[in-house]
């Protein structure tokens, strides 16, 4: 018996331009993160905000990247850093990821590096922004 996975179910007309139907048709297409239900995406949005360290972020980061495919790139901005809007939270382009997906991710990481800072902070050091300070 061959189980098959739930696959995440296509966006309405218009609505996003994630190139879902491309990625289905590619023999080579990587869709692992078609595997990205709209209820799975809720339960990694929420974990995302219940992050506790930064080794929680990496491993997260990770854990995305292997099951998904979502390369994930967390830095300072090249400006000044004042709160966490200072810190730049980008998704690689990738087929097959949803508009909305793009948005919630970076957000939920936000929402979590607002509520424990130091997690902000670990970043700021781990780029060496504080210089040993």
């Amino acid at each position: 018996m061959n189980a098959t996975i739930p696959i995440r179910k296509e966006c309405p007309p218009g609505a996003c331009d994630c190139g879902r139907e491309a990625l289905l048709r590619d023999p080579q297409g990587d869709v692992r993160i078609l595997k990205l239900t709209k209820d799975e995406e809720k339960r990694l949005v929420a974990r995302l905000e219940a992050l506790s360290s930064l080794d929680d972020l990496k491993a997260m980061e990770q854990r995305m990247h292997a099951q998904l495919g979502i390369v994930l790139h967390i830095a300072p901005s090249p400006n000044e850093v004042r709160t966490v809007r200072g810190i730049a939270i980008k998704l690689q382009e990738q087929p097959g990821l949803c508009r909305k997906t793009r948005q919630a991710i970076p957000a939920a990481i936000r929402r979590s590096l607002e509520s424990r800072p130091e997690i902000a902070y670990a970043i700021l050091d781990a780029h060496d922004l504080f210089g040993g300070l």
